[in-house]
C-alpha cells in the first residue's frame, strides 16, 4: 500500500495491474469489461469531453504544486524566429532581423531563472510554448542558468517534440488550447511578448483583455520590439476610434531588451485587479 494514501481501500493502480492479468475469455475481451478509468477508448468519447477538461486542468496543476512552483515569467513569441547563427537560413529578411530577439529572449531568461534558484526554483519559473524559436530561447536561457523551465506543448497535425531544453518532467502536451492557456496564466507574474504570428496574437490577447476586465491581476506585461508591434498594431487607432481607452495603453510597456524588461519586472509594485473598465 502506498504509505501517501489517507484511503483503507484497495488503490486503483493496484486493481488496474490485477486486471491485465485475469484468464482471457469472450467476457474480459469485451470492451465493456475494461475498467473505465482504464478505458482509452471510452475516455475519448464525446460525451467525456468534460472529464478530458478536467484531467487536462489537474494533470500540470498537481504536478506544479508537487514541486511547489508558485510563480512563472510566461515568454511568448514565434516559432520561426530563428537563433541568430541561423538567421541566413531564415525565410524572410525580417525574419533574420527578429532573430535579435532569440538572443534577448535566452538573454532574459537566464537572468529570471538566477533570480528563480535563489528562491529554490519556486518562483520567476521560465514557462514557454515548448517549441521552436523565442520558445526554445527561453528554455535555454533557463538551463543554461542552471534552472528549471515549463514547457506546455500542444498537440498539432505538424508539430515536432517539444525544444530539448524544457525541463523533461515539466513537459507538458495538452489537446485543449483554453486549458493551456489557463495554464500559462495561473501562475504568471509577467507576461513577455516577443514578435510572433498568429498563435502569439492569441495569446497576447487573451491575456490583456483578461487584464483589461479585471479578472486577472495587474503584472508586468511586456511587448519586446516596439517597432515590430507598432507596425502590425495600430494602438492609437483603437483608443481613437474609442473601442479601448486610453487608459488600456497602460496595460502594457514596450522593451528592447532583457536588461530592460529585468529592471520593470525588479521595479513592479504590485496592483490588484481594475475594479471597473475605463470608458464604459
Amino acid at each position: 500500500m502506498n504509505d501517501d494514501r489517507h484511503s483503507i481501500f484497495r488503490d486503483a493502480g493496484h486493481d488496474r495491474k490485477t486486471a491485465d492479468q485475469i484468464p482471457d475469455t469472450p467476457q474480459t475481451r469485451a470492451p465493456s469489461y475494461r475498467l473505465a478509468f482504464a478505458d482509452e477508448e471510452f475516455l475519448c468519447r464525446e460525451e467525456l469531453r468534460p472529464v478530458r477538461l478536467q484531467l487536462e486542468l489537474l494533470k500540470p496543476q498537481m504536478l506544479l504544486d508537487e514541486r511547489r512552483i508558485t510563480s512563472t515569467v510566461v515568454l511568448f513569441g514565434g516559432a520561426r524566429i530563428p537563433a541568430p547563427a541561423e538567421a541566413g537560413q531564415a525565410r524572410t529578411q525580417t525574419l533574420a532581423d527578429l532573430s535579435r530577439f532569440y538572443e534577448e529572449a535566452r538573454l532574459f531568461a537566464q537572468a529570471m531563472t538566477e533570480k528563480s534558484l535563489a528562491s529554490g526554483n519556486r518562483d520567476f519559473v521560465i514557462a514557454t510554448g515548448g517549441g521552436p524559436g523565442v520558445m526554445e530561447a527561453g528554455n535555454r536561457g533557463a538551463q543554461e542558468a542552471g534552472g528549471i523551465s515549463i514547457g506546455l506543448n500542444i498537440v498539432l497535425p505538424h508539430e515536432q517534440a517539444p525544444n530539448v531544453y524544457v525541463t523533461p518532467d515539466l513537459c507538458f502536451n495538452f489537446h485543449y488550447f483554453a486549458i493551456r492557456k489557463m495554464h500559462f496564466l495561473m501562475r504568471a507574474r509577467a507576461v513577455c511578448v516577443f514578435p510572433g504570428g498568429f498563435g502569439t496574437l492569441d495569446e497576447l490577447f487573451e491575456a490583456l483583455t483578461l487584464i483589461q476586465t479585471g479578472r486577472m491581476d495587474r503584472v508586468p506585461f511586456l511587448l519586446f520590439g516596439r517597432e515590430f508591434w507598432e507596425r502590425i498594431i495600430n494602438w492609437e487607432a483603437l483608443s481613437e476610434a474609442g473601442t479601448i481607452s486610453p487608459e488600456d495603453l497602460d496595460l502594457f510597456r514596450f522593451v528592447e531588451t532583457a536588461q530592460e524588461a529585468v529592471h520593470v519586472i525588479e521595479e513592479w509594485d504590485p496592483a490588484p485587479p481594475r475594479d471597473d473598465i475605463p470608458g464604459r
